[in-house]
């Protein structure tokens, strides 16, 4: 199988109107008529923005802003979490806490103690576990840019005190297999806690089968990762949660989880109100995909090769450095972010607005044509 092969995205070819998504095509025609100005496809937010029950409930809330929002607010939010993922309220942390997490396990774990992960990837764990003697051992992606899980294999140890992996993985959206990434998980939680970082995976269409919250029911020392940031649309107001085993939700609770106040009244009604919403996240993946699928397309015609992301992001080969690109769309309003180490040659261009993925496509061909 030639490399052209491997990393062909597959796609998914379906009509937006006939699935009956038309709220959300109706919000990004209106904002494709302010496209004119800068286009940001660097952070990988979602551009159709969240639920309307988001607006709403923040709407509803507004006049309670001089008050610190209460604890019952947070219980409420964690009971609607545990009930959809099945799991006890317990077993839920809410707000970003990869941060926290990394200097907890590394402190637990002592000078030395090792954190296997895939290069590149979300540094946010790994870099806090190395602020307080941690130490980052990151294993690079295999031949079909996913979690090489042979190699992380051979990386445990006795010094392993973590193993953080994400699924989809950033930057290359690519999705581990079923089976045997479970199953890689339910092996390495036998030494080691095993962390996953879903903040992509209800872009897929079979996330239910997907999710590593199985082995958290079943009981494995196993941490789930989810955020609200991207696929529910509120990087504004960012809040995430972590579903655990008790006793290490425990710990991260009197170790400073965020508590009702720090995450603040708005926060948590805009998160309920946005998981009130399931067709808003159909929605999203489906118009997603149909733009992830052009891209493929497009990307296919340069005869560019990319993987098979399964993420709200495209990734490929411009077969010369990103940064010549990134400075080039900078100069016309179009900001796509960083380099990828080691993958200098690789562009990620989070998906935006149909009429934004045309403008970012024309200028990619006209920057490859020069």
């Amino acid at each position: 199988m030639n490399r052209r092969s491997v990393l062909k995205g597959t796609g998914l070819a379906l009509s937006a109107g006939l699935l009956g998504i038309r709220p959300a095509v109706s919000r990004a025609e209106n904002a494709q008529r302010e496209v004119a100005g800068p286009i940001r496809v660097s952070l990988n937010e979602n551009p159709y923005g969240p639920s309307p029950r988001v607006r709403e409930a923040i709407e509803n809330e507004l006049g309670r802003v001089n008050r610190y929002a209460d604890e019952s607010a947070a219980e409420d939010l964690r009971a609607v979490i545990a009930a959809k993922e099945g799991v006890s309220s317990e077993q839920v942390v809410l707000g970003e806490i990869l941060r926290l997490l990394g200097f907890y396990l590394a402190q637990q774990g002592g000078p030395g103690s090792e954190f296997l992960y895939s290069r590149p990837g979300y540094m946010a764990l790994v870099d806090a576990a190395a602020a307080v003697g941690g130490v980052g051992v990151g294993v690079p992606l295999n031949a079909r840019f996913t979690n090489d899980l042979d190699g992380l294999r051979e990386k445990l140890s006795a010094r392993t005190k973590a193993v953080y992996l994400v699924n989809p993985h950033n930057p290359t959206g690519t999705v581990s297999g079923k089976q045997e990434f479970l199953g890689f998980l339910r092996e390495a939680s036998k030494s080691a806690v095993a962390i996953v970082d879903e903040a992509y995976l209800e872009y897929t269409t079979d996330f239910e089968e997907r999710t590593a919250a199985a082995l958290v029911r079943e009981g494995a020392n196993v941490m789930v990762f989810r955020t609200l940031d991207k696929i529910h649309g509120l990087a504004g107001l960012p809040i995430g949660y972590v579903l655990a085993p008790r006793k290490l939700a425990e710990a991260l609770h009197k170790e400073g989880a965020p508590d009702a106040e720090a995450l603040g009244r708005l926060t948590l009604v805009a998160a309920r109100a946005a998981l009130g919403d399931p067709a808003q996240v159909a929605r999203t993946r489906t118009v997603v995909a149909e733009e992830r699928r052009k891209w493929h397309q497009f990307l296919d015609h340069l005869q560019l090769p990319h993987t098979d992301s399964q993420a709200s992001f495209v990734f490929f080969d411009l077969g010369k450095p990103q940064i010549e690109l990134a400075t080039a769309l900078r100069a016309q309003g179009i900001d796509i972010g960083r380099v990828h180490a080691p993958y200098i040659n690789w562009a990620r261009i989070t998906i935006g607005l149909p009429e934004e993925n045309r403008r970012v496509q024309q200028a990619l061909g006209v920057f490859l044509r020069g």
